[in-house]
């Protein structure tokens, strides 16, 4: 197992790069490798990459997701073989510290020697890089999600504070806005 940390301060409000994080469709305008990102649901995505030349194509689900403090996931299929959280910090009214750390397991040699010298590392800096560039030159987020998704227990499905996916929302409680496009 890798495991790769990377911190950066964003001038930006806590609310704005945490809300901008919650847009997973958006992501391939600022981490390379990532060529798309498809939200399947509250709590799920679907992901394709390519890096080094080796595309994959995997699911996530969102294990814990609370509004201005943190996201984490896991891969739930596919070949890749990973988890990470995204927490955020406000420093004060104008400024938040945005800590990446990802667990991954590299597969094959081209993986396994990239990871032992570091490449997994400069990406993951080089796109932390990115984001900041990326939401301090648009001033605000692209669009915003602001429910809970409670951490879960060992479990596989956790329901959110939106209920199960596929079931009826009640009264009030908007669609995750990056759902279905």
């Amino acid at each position: 197992m890798s495991t790769v940390t990377d911190t950066i301060e964003v001038h930006v409000p806590v609310r704005t790069a945490y809300d901008q994080w919650t847009q997973f469709e958006s992501f391939p305008q600022f981490m390379s490798g990532v060529e798309s990102i498809r939200q399947l649901d509250d709590r799920r995505t679907h992901w394709v990459t390519k890096i080094a030349g080796v595309r994959r194509e995997f699911d996530a689900e969102i294990t814990e997701q609370r509004p201005d403090q943190r996201i984490a996931w896991r891969s739930t299929s596919g070949e890749s073989k990973h988890a990470g959280v995204v927490s955020f910090q406000p420093l004060d009214e104008q400024n938040t510290r945005v800590t990446v750390e990802l667990d991954w397991q590299p597969e094959g040699i081209v993986e396994k020697a990239g990871s032992a010298v570091g490449i997994d590392e400069r990406q993951v800096k080089a796109d932390t890089k990115r984001f900041k560039e990326f939401i301090e030159q648009r001033g605000g987020a692209t669009g915003e999600w602001r429910s809970e998704v409670p951490g879960s227990s060992g479990t596989t499905r956790t329901p959110g504070a939106t209920g199960t996916p596929g079931t009826p929302r009640p009264p009030g409680v908007p669609r995750r806005p990056d759902v279905g496009r």
